[in-house]
């Protein structure tokens, strides 16, 4: 390009001279001097459009609920004037150049600023475990205008509205409860922002974080529990629903939500920003639902399948029906059995379960009347209660005995057999005796 532009003075000076074999030519030198100058900028302009096709990118991560977002930087150029041969002069744009990304618009998420709550904290959670929220930004304000720009708003605006994605329930005509709006769910907590957002949101959000269908039965079970066992706590204590009535004995002040509001600022703290403490919460109350998530779908549900093998073959151990056998070693059984008692139309209340110990003894475990209580529906024979080994073996009859509790709810023997036949001995006593049972 150098070299071309040496070249030029030559060549535009032979166009100077005069014709042998014609008349004079007129000087040309204003035009050779325009040319000139005319080529200096086509070369300078080629430059800077070189320039203007490196862009570069850069990637900023956000620690926030582990997601990293790519964005785009602008690229540079100056303000430059260009002459053209007909004396017309045109500037360059000033303004930096921007990619189209620029007009993609980045969803958010609204909620209240100042002092934080675990509902809101957890609603944000919620959504951040969507596609289209996963790079969501978080705006905390009360200004209606800015609220109003948000894709979906939780906790605030007085407005509760699924259709416009708005998740309010501070307005006084607010009442519902997951009853209310899910006839088919047992739930009379009113709903604070977490729960109005887990009812709308929490099977896709389930659905993402255990790659389960949303149809997949196992999901639905799932979805019921981490209400009952986790958002619907937060959604009491937000709305201030007491556990039960009357005075509290004592105090829990260690609860999910207890701890949120410990990360606000305190009252007489020369420091107000309430943004550093509202991350700290959606990290904390994000791994606290993620390690309840987990235990659920690792442990949890695994432990509900077995039970729900085990009362389908029930009448294959007994022909009562009422004995339920786990053959390899005891799992968390009670609340399973009561919920698969009621889903698979269980006419006969079961009564025992069996299972190994960790010594490969037997156990025969009563079945309690229901959860929160000692009452059995069907208690050990009295007369064995306290007694153990040899002794018991001879007073039941039975070989291979080694005790019954002192509260007839559990008893042991060194075979499977053993076990099995002071549960059918203990069935047989009640049909005999009907008041042996119950106690």
């Amino acid at each position: 390009m150098v070299t071309t532009t040496k070249m030029l003075p030559g060549i535009f000076s032979s166009l100077n001279r005069s014709s042998t074999s014609g008349p004079a030519v007129k000087p040309v030198r204003h035009w050779h001097v325009s040319w000139i100058t005319l080529w200096m900028w086509v070369v300078r302009v080629f430059s800077l459009a070189l320039k203007l096709t490196k862009n570069r990118y850069f990637l900023v991560t956000s620690e926030t609920a582990g997601v990293s977002r790519r964005v785009f930087s602008r690229v540079s150029c100056f303000s430059s004037p260009v002459h053209f041969a007909n004396g017309e002069t045109r500037y360059m744009s000033s303004e930096p150049k921007r990619l189209c990304t620029e007009n993609m618009t980045v969803t958010k998420i609204g909620t209240h600023n100042g002092t934080f709550h675990c509902d809101e904290v957890l609603a944000c959670f919620f959504l951040r475990q969507l596609p289209e929220y996963s790079d969501g930004e978080i705006i905390r304000t009360r200004d209606p205008a800015q609220l109003a720009e948000c894709d979906i708003v939780v906790d605030v605006g007085g407005e509760f509205d699924p259709k416009r994605h708005r998740y309010d329930h501070h307005q006084r005509t607010f009442s519902d409860t997951f009853n209310s709006l899910c006839p088919e769910k047992p739930w009379l907590t009113k709903l604070s922002s977490a729960g109005l957002v887990y009812l709308h949101f929490g099977r896709r959000v389930l659905s993402q974080l255990t790659q389960l269908k949303e149809n997949d039965r196992q999901l639905e079970v799932l979805y019921d529990k981490l209400y009952e066992n986790f958002v619907e706590e937060v959604d009491a204590v937000d709305n201030g629903i007491s556990q039960y009535d009357g005075e509290a004995r004592y105090s829990i002040s260690t609860t999910l939500s207890a701890r949120v509001s410990h990360l606000n600022p305190r009252w007489n703290s020369t420091d107000q920003d309430t943004e550093e403490g509202f991350k700290k919460a959606l990290k904390m109350v994000g791994e606290e639902f993620l390690d309840r998530l987990d235990f659920y779908k690792s442990s949890w549900l695994p432990a509900r399948e077995v039970v729900e093998e085990a009362v389908k073959k029930r009448h294959q151990i007994d022909p009562s029906g009422e004995v339920l056998l786990f053959s390899q070693g005891g799992c968390p059984w009670k609340e399973h059995l009561f919920a698969l008692e009621k889903e698979l139309h269980v006419e006969t209340p079961i009564k025992f379960v069996l299972y190994p110990d960790q010594n490969g003894q037997w156990r025969v475990q009563c079945v309690p009347a229901g959860l929160n209580t000692f009452q059995n529906r069907l208690s050990l024979p009295e007369e064995w209660r306290g007694v153990r080994d040899e002794a018991l073996s001879e007073l039941s009859g039975i070989k291979g005995c080694i005790f019954v509790h002192a509260g007839g709810f559990i008893g042991g023997n060194k075979t499977q057999e053993g076990a099995m036949e002071m549960a059918r001995r203990t069935l047989q006593a009640a049909a005999q005796s009907p008041a042996n049972g119950n106690s």
